[in-house]
């Protein structure tokens, strides 16, 4: 059967760019200083003034008759809040950005307590505007660390859809063969778990933040995203695979290239992944991206009158400021689900357990974040 491939949803043919000997780039620099020299999106093309009708219309259902929409209880209420579907909606996002967001994005971009990023993922993910749209309304705005910040990440999406067509089977095995003997919590303690960290119960409020972000809007930060994929993979050593689904099935901007890479990502077994030793802290993180609180106290409402020193770390702050706060730790908030200190230790055991080799480089790097 004949058939023709077309690089509509991406910046660049994955069959032509590739190194000079011909093979697929496997790390993300060279990939980008490839692509920024080569990559021409063209003009966009106006939008059609009419779409003539077929002369006939098969029989057919409206999406209503199918009654998709939950009702009981209506956990799609407020992913509708926060989105709006549609080309128009995503070209005002673009807009927005443009006017408001894209010159400062370099500096605010791992804030999740500021309104610094685009959100067109979903639009890119559900093909309501593309790269090459966001790549030629950028390039004309004046050279900026904000333009270029903004175009490296749309390079990033890039190199996980070249590295798909290269792997397609990405979402269901570690590019690092290695990985496919890690070895993970078992069954029980896996899901007990996972139920915690899916539910924003793990504890530690950045983590809890993301992951009611995710459920009430079907949108997470990404800056959270990797310290809530970081937590479940290494302080909870469950598999990338089960953090990838739950991902899946809540993300609005859910794709089959972003999500397992970004997970791999985070595991270390990806394509130029993090390095095996590189285990956010919760806490660490938190307080330098969020730090008056604003975002967890958004999202975890129960801990909104802690003062900022101590919300990122209930668990050390005076019986006086959690009396004072309404907080009573292990009742209407979670103490820690483990503690960070060991279990980073035992994730560096397990992982250290692939390789002898790279117990070294643990002491030589320490903990990076």
């Amino acid at each position: 059967m004949a058939f023709q491939s077309h690089a509509g949803l991406l910046l660049h043919d994955p069959e032509r760019l590739t190194t000079r000997s011909g093979t697929p780039y496997g790390v993300f620099t060279p990939f980008w200083n490839t692509l920024v020299k080569t990559v021409d999106p063209g003009r966009p093309e106006p939008a059609p003034t009419r779409v003539p009708a077929p002369p006939t219309l098969p029989a057919s259902e409206r999406l209503e008759d199918w009654a998709l929409r939950p009702s009981a209880p209506d956990w799609a209420a407020g992913l509708r809040a926060a989105w709006t579907p549609g080309e128009a909606s995503a070209q005002e996002r673009l807009d927005a950005f443009l006017a408001a967001g894209l010159e400062g994005y370099a500096d605010l971009r791992d804030r999740p307590d500021r309104p610094a990023t685009s959100k067109l993922a979903p639009s890119l993910a559900w093909g309501e505007i593309s790269p090459r749209q966001i790549w030629s309304a950028c390039q004309m705005r004046p050279p900026s660390p904000g333009r270029e910040g903004f175009l490296r990440q749309l390079g990033w999406r890039e190199f996980c859809y070249h590295g798909l067509h290269r792997f397609p089977d990405m979402a269901e095995r570690p590019l690092k063969a290695p990985f496919a003997r890690f070895p993970w919590a078992g069954p029980e303690e896996s899901q007990a778990a996972l139920a915690r960290w899916r539910r924003g119960l793990t504890g530690y409020p950045l983590v809890d933040a993301g992951m009611r972000a995710l459920w009430a809007t079907g949108w997470m930060h990404n800056r959270v995203r990797m310290v809530v994929a970081s937590f479940l993979v290494k302080h909870l050593l469950v598999d990338w695979r089960a953090g990838l689904a739950w991902f899946h099935d809540t993300l609005v901007d859910a794709d089959p290239a972003n999500n397992p890479a970004g997970w791999q990502w985070v595991a270390g077994c990806g394509s130029d992944a993090a390095p095996y030793f590189r285990i956010f802290n919760p806490v660490t993180q938190a307080e330098r991206f969020d730090p008056e609180g604003a975002y967890v106290r958004r999202w975890v409402p129960e801990l909104a009158r802690l003062p900022a020193p101590v919300i990122h770390r209930p668990w050390t702050a005076s019986a006086l400021d959690l009396a004072a706060a309404g907080v009573r730790l292990g009742q209407n908030y979670p103490r820690p689900q483990v503690d960070h200190p060991q279990a980073r230790a035992r994730a560096l055991a397990a992982l250290a357990s692939l390789d002898e080799g790279r117990k070294g480089q643990e002491k030589q790097h320490g903990e990076l974040f």
